[in-house]
């Protein structure tokens, strides 16, 4: 069973005036924000300067929900009208297969599933009807 499901936000660059935007006009609280800087360092890949001050994810909560936000990586495309999706977490790995596998009947992956520094599982699929999913297992010492 899902433990949560999100709306996701995703800013072209603006993700930092847009958590401030929202904290302001909807009195949200930032329960946490990492930038692409913060990523451990990866000699494979050397992190673009105009990446670094950019969201990588961060939490917002607004009453008793939360939504998450993220920009996106420079050079990605940013289409204007399709930057909410939906978010999936998860709390174990064959769940979140299960889940994934369902969503991507008779649409497209997006990002296959595969083990990040946040999740040992995390995917993003469109489904057959246009809606992007982001499927993420939860670490269990974040649990």
């Amino acid at each position: 069973m899902p433990t949560g499901v999100y709306a996701y936000i995703t800013m072209d660059g603006t993700g930092k005036e847009a958590i401030d935007f929202y904290k302001n006009a909807l009195e949200a609280e930032v329960s946490g924000v990492q930038t692409f800087g913060e990523l451990p360092e990866n000699p494979e890949f050397a992190l673009p300067v105009e990446a670094k001050d950019r969201i990588l994810h961060a939490q917002i909560q607004v009453g008793n929900t939360y939504f998450m936000l993220s920009d996106t990586f420079p050079g990605q495309p940013f289409d204007t009208g399709s930057q909410v999706n939906v978010c999936v977490t998860l709390e174990d790995a064959v769940k979140s297969k299960n889940v994934f596998d369902k969503l991507k009947t008779g649409g497209k992956v997006l990002m296959p599933l595969q083990e990040t520094h946040w999740s040992p599982s995390y995917g993003q699929v469109q489904d057959k009807f246009g809606i992007t999913w982001q499927i993420s297992t939860n670490l269990k010492e974040c649990m």
